[in-house]
């Protein structure tokens, strides 16, 4: 019996070594955190449902999405944030990407 979105969904999120898990922490490796929105969620469920790959395709449809953000994040040390909405996964817009703020020093000569 195949599963359907909401046990996907579970899959990726919930177990100690799930999917995303893994990702984030690939990500937090280059001092960036990764965030996939609940929308995102479950268009990726939708998306293994409508390949027919189930559980088993859940890795390359991630690996996809993030192939090229994993690959411009170290040469781009000022992004902060990595978040993943429905649009990426669905009409392969690029990942929303946060970069980090940076303050100007100012000195007073006095």
């Amino acid at each position: 019996e195949d599963l359907d979105e909401k046990a996907l969904v579970t899959i990726l999120t919930q177990p100690k070594n799930a999917l995303l898990k893994q990702y984030q922490k690939l990500f937090q490796m280059e001092n960036t955190k990764l965030e996939f929105r609940d929308n995102a969620l479950k268009a990726i469920a939708q998306k293994a449902i409508n390949l027919k790959t189930g559980a088993r395709g859940l890795r390359s449809i991630i690996e996809n999405i993030l192939m090229d953000t994993m690959f411009e994040l170290p040469s781009e040390p000022d992004i902060n944030e990595v978040v993943i909405n429905e649009e990426v996964i669905t009409k392969g817009t690029k990942p929303i990407l946060v970069h980090e703020k940076k303050t100007k020093e100012i000195k007073s000569t006095f």
